[in-house]
């Protein structure tokens, strides 16, 4: 079995476009509820934005906007 430097070590001779392909498919295979910590500084962020949402003064997204607008940057029209 690969360890970790060595698979960070191949993804990185990907194209960009695979690289993306990579993090979207290992994105799916973590486990919804698994707790994953977020950057220190992140926090402020989405405590500021959470309240925006909860004040009403919060503009939402679709995900399938934000994800095909993403996956058009890096050129591909869809991953799977």
């Amino acid at each position: 079995m690969a360890d970790f430097d060595s698979v960070l070590e191949h993804a990185r001779r990907l194209s960009p476009q695979d690289q993306a392909k990579l993090i979207d498919a290992l994105w799916d295979a973590v486990s919804a509820d698994t707790d994953i910590p977020l950057h220190p500084d992140w926090a402020p962020e989405l405590e500021r934005r959470i309240a925006e949402l909860k004040d009403g003064a919060g503009a939402t997204i679709a995900w399938n906007q934000i994800r095909a607008e993403a996956l058009a940057r890096v050129g591909h029209d869809s991953i799977h």
